[in-house]
């Protein structure tokens, strides 16, 4: 198990430019099975997840060149699907969360998928319910293997037809999609998710000629077709390493620029950073953060204190929530969190605690956090990452403490954030992996 050893104290100064996001690739990834033509996908972040999710394609037959380093090209013309029920896929499938959006587009091509329930990040209940449900009203039926978590989804013909999804899920929408394209007649989808992960998706299908209306908004519209051909696709910066970086340059920053973060993609998450008090420049393209001896916490407009939870696109993302507590550490002011969407991410703060931040944790989905205002620096610390996001914050903290902190099972990290080491080292930090 590999560790970070951090120096804290080192201001960061210069340039950074935000990997290829990983939400996206992991869905775009999967739709090339949904062709037998060449699909080529640009900015392709070289981390953990999104390898494993490339070389569990190459299991059943697809393809894979690559291009350069973050881009690659697949072909899925020739496809094992008898190794789908193999134990082999079966225990791949279970270690990678990103393996449940190949159901959708399995099931549209040649009718059956097997798939085993996802591993992933410990953040609390993550269920498949939205997608095996938009299956089954698709015309789709699955059962689960007796005493085992694998599920087997077959369907002779999708239909297309109107459906309201019990939950705004991100995945279950993309694979809802994918398995719809292919369905005879129209699929209305209400309540879909709209993130850019999920407009990226639609657009990048309707490329290689689906016929998907209402982008953007949270009811699809979707017309059959018999098949797709191929495509070239680039993926967004990912807008979640842009806000850690934020998140960065608040806490220990000397001057950073942000390079092509795909401003209008980032939706409220500039504006997030700046109601603790961040300021944060645009010129074009880029987030310009410069140094702050401190920054104030807003409050809202009748005085009361102010709160910053999660929320479905358009709101803000809960993958920055752990990033914008760490943040709020240094703060001049109070601030309350709710994390509304997942029970068990903010229990990495009892950690942040130990190094000396004023946090309330209220339960599972609250807390609140009293600024130091850099008057009282954090203290340095070992600690383990428990997943990728909070495993980031944690490293922000590192970076700002006094002294030297250990970070444990950066594998989670890893599977992330592309090369995070080197790049924060380029920019001043001191960090060893281990």
């Amino acid at each position: 198990m590999a560790s970070f050893i951090i120096e804290g104290g080192h201001p960061l100064k210069g340039e950074i430019t935000p990997q290829g996001a990983k939400n996206e690739a992991l869905e775009v990834i999967c739709a090339s099975l949904l062709t037998s033509e060449e699909v080529v996908i640009r900015n392709i972040p070289d981390i953990r997840d999104v390898n494993n999710l490339i070389l569990l394609l190459e299991d059943i037959g697809v393809k894979v060149r690559k291009l350069a380093r973050n881009d690659f090209s697949f072909c899925a013309d020739e496809l094992n699907l008898d190794y789908l029920e193999s134990a082999e896929f079966v225990k791949k499938c279970s270690q990678l969360r990103g393996s449940v959006l190949m159901i959708g587009p399995l099931l549209a091509r040649f009718g059956k998928a097997v798939i085993a329930k996802p591993g992933g990040d410990k953040i609390g209940r993550r269920r498949l319910d939205t997608h095996f449900l938009g299956f089954r009203n698709l015309g789709a039926e699955f059962r689960q293997v007796y005493n085992t978590d694998v599920y087997e989804i077959y369907a002779e013909k999708l239909t297309g037809c109107y459906m309201l999804l019990d939950e705004a899920s991100v995945t279950g929408t993309a694979n809802i999609i994918m398995a719809a394209v292919f369905a005879e007649g129209t699929t209305t989808i209400y309540n879909a998710a709209c993130e850019p992960y999920i407009q990226q998706l639609c657009h990048m299908l309707n490329k290689m000629g689906a016929r998907i209306s209402g982008i953007g908004s949270n009811l699809l519209t979707i017309v059959g077709v018999p098949c797709l051909h191929g495509v070239k696709h680039r993926i967004l910066p990912d807008m979640i390493e842009v806000g850690s970086f934020i998140g960065m340059a608040a806490m220990c920053g000397e001057g950073i620029r942000i390079k092509d973060v795909s401003l209008k993609n980032l939706g409220n998450i500039p504006d997030s950073f700046r109601r603790l008090g961040v300021r944060i420049d645009v010129d074009g393209d880029d987030l310009i953060i410069p140094h702050q001896d401190h920054y104030s916490i807003e409050s809202f407009i009748d005085g009361t204190i102010m709160t910053l939870a999660d929320a479905p696109w358009p709101g803000l993302t809960p993958d920055l929530i752990s990033v914008l507590i760490v943040v709020a550490t240094q703060a001049q002011g109070s601030v309350l969190f709710h994390q509304k969407m997942f029970e068990s991410r903010l229990f990495f703060v009892d950690k942040l605690i130990d190094m000396g931040a004023q946090i309330i944790l209220c339960d599972p989905h609250r807390a609140v956090v009293v600024g130091h205002d850099h008057n009282i620096k954090l203290r340095a610390g070992r600690m383990a990452s428990p997943d990728i996001r909070a495993g980031i914050a944690l490293l922000i903290a590192a970076m700002s403490a006094n002294g030297t902190s250990r970070i444990d099972n950066i594998e989670q990290i890893d599977r992330g954030y592309e090369d995070i080491e080197e790049r924060l080292n380029l920019l001043g930090a001191r960090i060893r992996r281990e």
